[in-house]
């Protein structure tokens, strides 16, 4: 089955899944509309979080990275209003800054290559 998640740098060596903090347990939502997972980013935003990406994903994917990190999962249906926790995490296992280095870096090496084809 197809679901959309919450991806924070997607496609990067930085790229993070937004994930809910209960206790000492972590839980990622699959939600099983596109615009569900749109709203619920939306509201993030409007906590001052970070913007992320909503990705289409196969649950078995999602399922098995969680388990192999031990987090739990939750299936959104369509419709069901879901919204953030009032309260953010302080520290998050990904960097937004860590992602602009990367492009940094990433643009450097596309500069670097184009000169290296002039010569």
């Amino acid at each position: 089955m197809r679901v959309f998640v919450l991806l924070f740098n997607a496609g990067t060596d930085n790229e993070g899944i937004h994930s809910l903090q209960t206790g000492d347990r972590q839980k990622v939502l699959m939600f099983q509309s596109e615009d569900d997972a749109t709203r619920f980013s939306l509201m993030l935003e409007a906590q001052d979080f970070p913007s992320p990406t909503v990705e289409a994903l196969d649950s078995e994917e999602i399922e098995e990275f969680c388990r192999s990190v031990g987090y739990d999962w939750e299936i959104v249906e369509e419709g069901q209003l879901t919204t953030p926790p009032e309260t953010n995490v302080e520290k998050t296992d990904w960097s937004a800054e860590g992602n602009e280095q990367q492009q940094d870096m990433s643009d450097l090496d596309n500069i670097r290559s184009r000169l290296e084809k002039l010569l």
